[in-house]
C-alpha cells in the first residue's frame, strides 16, 4: 500500500506544482491581490488564490490511483456512501471559498453553507455516536450525536480559516494533522484505506503550494497565500477525518479506547486557539465574527519573533501534544489528558503575556 500512497503523494505535489503558477499569472491578469491592512501582517499585495489548486490536485491523484490500485481486499479498493459524501461536500465548500476569494461572500453565508455541508454526512449515517469515555460519556443517540457532528465539522473548518493569519501555519499545522490521521488509518487497515490516499493527495497539494508560500517572493511574482478556498477546503477535510476517526463501527474498524484523542490531540492548537480568541471577544464585548489581532501568531509577534520564528513556535506546540498526549495516554484516563492540555496552553498563553507586556 505505501507505494500507491506514495504516488498519489507525488501526483498532487506534481499538479500542485504545475497548476500554482498557472494561479500566479491569473491573478496577476485579473489583479486579484490580498490587500495589506492593519490587521494583517504582510506588507506587500500578494495573489490569494493558493488553494484553488488543493481540491484538484487531491482528486486527480486520488481517481488515478484508485483506477489504477490492484487488487486490496475482494478484489476492489472500498469506495462507500460516506466517501462519496465527503468528496461532494468538500466540492461545495470548495466552491463557496472560490466564490469568497473572487468576490467577497459575508461570514453569516458562509456559516450557512458550512452547515448545510456539514449536515450531509449524519443524513448518510457518518455521525459522532460514543465520545469513549471523554467526560464519563459513552455511546450516545442520533437525535446529540447529529448536531454534535456538525458542530465539529463546521468548528474544526472555521479554526483552520481563522489562524490562517502567516506564512506557512495553517499549511503547517493541517500537515501535521494530515500526517497523523494517516498514521492512524493505517495503522488499522483495509477498511480505511479509500481515506489514507485522500489524506496523501491532500498532503501532496499542501506541500506544493507550501514552497510558494513559504519560500515565494511577491517581487518576483511567485509567492501566493492560500485564501479561503484552501483554507476552508482543509478545514473540511480535517473536520471530516476527525468524525470518521471518532466513529464507533465496529464493521470498519475495532473499538478503540483512543479514538476521541487522536482528533483532539492532532487538531487541538488551531482549536484551542479559536476557542480562546472567542472567549476574549465575549468577554470585551467584540463580535466573535470580527477580525482582530488576536490569535496566538499576532501575539508572538508582539513578542519580537518574526513570522518564520513564530510559525516554528506554533508548529512545535503542536508536536508537543503529539508526544505529551502519547506519553499521558499510557498513564491517565483522557478526560484528565484533555484537563491538562487545557491547563498547559492556558500556562502558555500566560507566558506570552507577559512577554508581551516587558517587549511592548
Amino acid at each position: 500500500m505505501t507505494i500507491y500512497l506514495l504516488g498519489a503523494f507525488l501526483l498532487s505535489l506534481i499538479c500542485g506544482l504545475a497548476f500554482t503558477p498557472l494561479i500566479l499569472d491569473f491573478c496577476k491578469r485579473k489583479r486579484l491581490y490580498d490587500i495589506p491592512s492593519d490587521r494583517k501582517v504582510h506588507k506587500n499585495a500578494t495573489p490569494r488564490l493558493g488553494g484553488i489548486s488543493f481540491f484538484p490536485s487531491m482528486l486527480t491523484a486520488f481517481l488515478v490511483v484508485l483506477l489504477f490500485t490492484p487488487v486490496v481486499e475482494a478484489n476492489t479498493l472500498p469506495v462507500n456512501i460516506w466517501s462519496a459524501v465527503f468528496l461532494i461536500g468538500l466540492m461545495i465548500i470548495y466552491g463557496i471559498g472560490i466564490i469568497d476569494d473572487l468576490v467577497g461572500l459575508n461570514a453569516t453565508t458562509k456559516f450557512v453553507f458550512q452547515i448545510a455541508t456539514a449536515c450531509l454526512l449524519p443524513f448518510v449515517g457518518l455521525y459522532v455516536n460514543d465520545l469513549h469515555g471523554l467526560f464519563g460519556i459513552h455511546e450516545i443517540p442520533f437525535w446529540l450525536g447529529m448536531p454534535l457532528t456538525v458542530f465539529i465539522i463546521v468548528f474544526i473548518d472555521n479554526a483552520i480559516n481563522l489562524i490562517d493569519g502567516i506564512d506557512g501555519l495553517a499549511a503547517g499545522l493541517s500537515l501535521i494533522a494530515l500526517a497523523g490521521f494517516l498514521a492512524y488509518f493505517l495503522y488499522y487497515g483495509v477498511y480505511v484505506y479509500t481515506y489514507t490516499i485522500i489524506i496523501a493527495g491532500m498532503m501532496g497539494a499542501l506541500v506544493a503550494f507550501a514552497y510558494f508560500n513559504l519560500f515565494g517572493k511577491t517581487e518576483r511574482n511567485n509567492k501566493i497565500f492560500m485564501g479561503d478556498s484552501g483554507s476552508l477546503s482543509l478545514g473540511f477535510t480535517l473536520g471530516f477525518l476527525a468524525v470518521k476517526c471518532m466513529v464507533d463501527n465496529q464493521n470498519i474498524w475495532p473499538y478503540r479506547p483512543e479514538a476521541i484523542i487522536v482528533p483532539l490531540t492532532l487538531l487541538f492548537v488551531p482549536t484551542a486557539d479559536v476557542v480562546r480568541v472567542t472567549l476574549f471577544r465575549l468577554r470585551h464585548g467584540k463580535p466573535i465574527f470580527d477580525a482582530d489581532k488576536n490569535h496566538i501568531h499576532h501575539k508572538l509577534m508582539r513578542t519580537g519573533l518574526s513570522q518564520h520564528q513564530s510559525l516554528v513556535v506554533i508548529l512545535s506546540l503542536a508536536v508537543w501534544y503529539i508526544l505529551m498526549n502519547v506519553l499521558l495516554y499510557r498513564v491517565m484516563p483522557i478526560t484528565y489528558i484533555v484537563i491538562i492540555d487545557i491547563a498547559f496552553y492556558c500556562v502558555v498563553n500566560v507566558c506570552i503575556n507577559k512577554k508581551m507586556t516587558t517587549t511592548e
